[in-house]
């Protein structure tokens, strides 16, 4: 999904990355910094506006999970076996089967089966702002970082955003508004877990995603229960959410994010995935029709204050 904690897991190849960039001046760079780091918040967005428009369409979770990592995982086939795709590059299997649970297909799941329950706003929230606490509570418990009192003020300003959508959510929906919020706290939980283990294990993002594309292929014979849904989907929705899940969200928005690291840094390229809710709800606002709750909006308010805290110095 999109938060500070990939942008960490790019932050250790930014100096060996530097040294073969071509020579910029440094306005030239710093604007193409931006532009790719808004582009991937940008293609994060879309993301999540086009699975909430397939599930209102009535295409399974299950179809648009296969369409965010199938297309990719083939088409990475070749790039990954010049690697040596025996021993997935050199990462083995075991920590790229434990990083595809995390950051593959599973999480994709738990995303877009959130949208079966509750509007857009709430997945466009919910699910970088756990991955973005995620991120934060790993790195102090599981990394050893020193959590500064900025950033803990940040982390309980994001908990209190969380707490009012996710009161919105029961009073206007019920348990089923609490079931669908609960599955984009896994979400953000599970992308917060991968960032770790590609920290821990000094994971490259790029690789990272060939690898969870795909090994997450081996889920391809669930297509079989839902073939019924992916032909009655049509190919017109086919086609939109194999571009955008597969092109967009997946392998366009990590490219453009990695990019964004390597021109600003890491400490600047992280604060790009906050412009991801935004973007998320003024472009569902236009698509869908889908305005968010003034509950939500305050709620959105909240965490991005918390996450600005969380990035600040």
């Amino acid at each position: 999904m999109i938060n500070r904690v990939l942008s960490s897991t790019t932050g250790a190849d930014y100096e060996r990355t530097m040294d073969s960039a071509p020579s910029l001046t440094t306005q030239h760079s710093t604007l193409r910094g931006v532009l790719c780091g808004a582009g991937a918040a940008l293609c994060w967005a879309l993301g999540f506006v086009a699975a909430r428009h397939g599930i209102l369409a009535g295409v399974s979770p299950l179809v648009l999970a296969l369409h965010r990592y199938v297309w990719p995982g083939l088409a990475l086939i070749p790039v990954l076996a010049a690697d040596g795709i025996a021993d997935l590059g050199g990462m083995g299997w075991r920590r790229g089967f434990i990083i595809t649970i995390f950051g593959g297909l599973p999480l994709a799941l738990w995303s877009y089966y959130g949208y079966v329950y509750v509007p857009l706003g709430h997945g466009a929230i919910i699910q970088p702002s756990c991955a973005a606490l995620g991120g934060l509570v790993l790195a102090s418990l599981v990394l050893g970082e020193t959590l500064p009192p900025r950033r803990v003020a940040g982390a309980l300003a994001m908990v209190a955003g969380l707490v009012v959508i996710g009161i919105e959510a029961l009073h206007t929906m019920g348990a089923q508004g609490v079931l669908g919020d609960m599955f984009f706290v896994a979400a953000g939980s599970s992308f917060a877990i991968f960032g770790m283990l590609l920290r821990l294990w000094r994971i490259p993002a790029l690789r990272a995603m060939a690898v969870t594309s795909v090994v997450s292929l081996a889920g391809l014979p669930l297509m079989l229960l839902a073939l019924d849904n992916f032909l009655s989907a049509g190919l017109v929705e086919n086609l939109i959410q194999a571009v955008v899940q597969g092109a967009f969200a997946g392998a366009g928005a990590i490219y453009l994010f990695t990019r964004a690291v390597i021109l600003l840094g890491a400490g600047r390229a992280a604060l790009f995935p906050a412009l991801v809710p935004p973007f998320t709800l003024l472009i569902g606002a236009a698509t869908l029709g889908e305005l968010p709750s003034l509950w939500q909006l305050i709620g959105l308010a909240i965490v991005l204050a918390g996450f600005w805290l969380t990035q600040k110095g």
